[in-house]
């Protein structure tokens, strides 16, 4: 492949019969906009934005057997783990795109010959004796691959993954259903969940191919088979970027038939749930937020996610708390409420907030992750720790826990872009303008773009203007709107991203001023 390529895919798309295309390379960036800049006139929006910053900038550290600087955890947890680190340092790739490499490349040079990556690499140890994936690492590893034209990365990544695909469907598909199963508690990072109640917390010997002698295991998991559709999905579009047609062919009917089985075995309809299947045959009847994993990986369809959204997860008895989403169903009876510390048995966690730009926006439910947004943010500005979670019905964050979390700081800085800044995406620009909001008071920000030029939104006089290196791409006033354009700035289509109706005034470059009225979620073509 030409070093000089630039890797893209269109906008959501699987790879597929002309999904990939190659370009040339841009320029690259300005050296003076190297980095996101966000000022804002709220003081107390910008000192938690900045708190935020502080915090993950403390933990870039370097740790054992790597001597590169990685995004680490945070809080009481000194490492980096597979399940959220690079996803983690991939929502922190702007500030510091090497640290988003590093904590990738950690896991593929640490990989056993035999195909096994890493659960974590810690200060104490680095970890075999569980599996522990959610969001796959070959997803973020081929974003980031991507988005920043690295083709070392992307051959690294494509090798390790599917050498890690072929160790799971060797050590962790023993009952040959071709799902892929869970051994212990830290297999799916849900600890003291009643999800796992009574199961082992880590592999005997942590040694992640064996599990111990219980009647109930192993167990058919719908996360973890979600993380390998997510995992294939990305290697089908690396293979088909590095021209291997024929391979690209083969995991995308690969993860064709992992989503079939998860579907066909593992979802409830008349709970409205997927659970865990047992050894017995028996499922594992606790909701939890194996649902919004599932959806992270974008399994369900419109149809089954519309099911799913109605019944539990915007349901305000069983997902939807007043600080959304909480770990277990509030109406389930294995919910625990007293909110102990790590306890994914009900609190709401920052991992989970981090996780949901991955599918809110997917299944058309953008104006409800406002919602969901302006509740995190409030609940982080008003106790400005950052820590691990917090109690879903009052948004106090759980203070036997330490602070400076990774994952807190991430959904402040990532959700204040999501609420009044831009965002790329693929081949394409979320413009979020909200002149009203309290983040958007004489707020001013840019962020470099991909191959050169720079995002910039300035908000005066009850309007956001909008551009790319000091050239206008739109003036929006009165409400609020999200407007998705090419990289060029050229408009694609405005979504309604507030939970009631927004009027607004768009004024394109050389068009007429025009003013819309926009329901929530409602998409409008230009």
């Amino acid at each position: 492949m030409n070093r000089r390529l630039f890797l893209r895919a269109t906008a959501g798309g699987m790879a597929g019969a002309g999904a990939l295309r190659l370009a040339p390379a841009m320029a690259r960036a300005d050296p003076a906009a190297t980095t996101p800049r966000f000022a804002t006139a709220n003081r107390k929006w910008q000192a938690a934005y900045d708190r935020a910053l502080q915090v993950l900038a403390a933990n870039v550290q370097i740790m054992p057997y790597i001597s590169r600087p990685v995004l680490i955890e945070g809080a009481v947890y000194k490492g980096i783990w597979q399940e959220c680190g690079p996803h983690e340092a991939l929502v922190y790739r702007k500030f510091r795109p090497d640290v988003a490499r590093n904590s990738h490349m950690t896991f593929f040079e640490l990989q056993r010959a035999d195909g096994q990556l890493p659960a974590n690499n810690k200060v104490a140890e680095t970890g075999f004796g569980q599996i522990q994936m959610v969001v796959p690492i070959a997803a973020t590893a081929w974003e980031l691959a991507r988005a920043t034209s690295d083709e070392a990365l992307l051959e690294a990544a494509y090798r390790a993954c599917a050498a890690w695909d072929g160790w799971l469907m060797r050590y962790r598909n023993t009952r040959g259903t071709g799902l892929v199963e869970g051994f212990c508690t830290y297999d799916t990072g849900h600890d003291n969940s009643p999800r796992w109640a009574g199961m082992p917390n880590q592999c005997p010997n942590k040694d992640a191919r064996t599990y111990h002698p219980i009647a109930t295991l192993p167990r058919l998991c719908p996360d973890l088979s979600a993380t390998v559709h997510g995992g294939r999905r990305a290697l089908a579009e690396m293979a088909q970027a590095l021209g291997r047609t024929g391979e690209a062919d083969r995991w995308s009917e690969q993860a064709a038939h992992i989503r079939r089985l998860i579907l066909e075995k593992l979802y409830v309809s008349e709970d409205a749930a997927f659970y865990d299947l047992d050894a017995k045959g028996e499922f594992v009847r606790v909701r939890s937020d194996i649902l919004s994993r599932v959806c992270g990986e974008h399994v369900p369809d419109q149809a089954l996610f519309d099911t799913l959204w109605e019944r539990q997860l915007h349901n305000p008895a069983a997902f939807w708390a007043a600080y959304p989403l909480t770990s277990v169903a509030m109406d389930d009876p294995a919910f625990v409420g007293t909110i102990p510390a790590n306890s994914w048995g009900g609190a709401t966690q920052a991992l989970t907030a981090l996780r949901a730009g991955r599918w809110f926006d997917h299944y058309g439910r953008s104006a409800q992750f406002t919602r969901m947004m302006d509740q995190w943010c409030a609940a982080l500005m008003a106790d400005m720790t950052f820590r691990q979670q917090m109690d879903p019905r009052t948004g106090a964050f759980t203070h036997a826990e330490a602070a400076d979390y990774s994952p807190a700081a991430l959904v402040m800085i990532d959700y204040s872009w999501r609420l009044v800044g831009v965002c790329e995406e693929a081949d394409d620009l979320h413009w979020n303008a909200r002149p009203a909001h309290p983040a958007a008071q004489g707020t001013r920000l840019s962020v470099p773009l991909d191959g050169g030029g720079e995002a910039a939104i300035v908000y005066r006089d009850n309007g956001a203007d909008l551009m790319i290196s000091g050239k206008p791409v739109a003036r929006i006033s009165g409400g609020t709107v999200r407007l998705v354009t090419d990289k060029q700035g050229v408009g694609r289509h405005l979504v309604g991203v507030e939970e009631t109706p927004q009027t607004i005034s768009l004024k394109l470059p050389r068009r007429p001023m025009r003013r819309l009225t926009l329901r929530p979620n409602q998409k409008v073509a230009l």
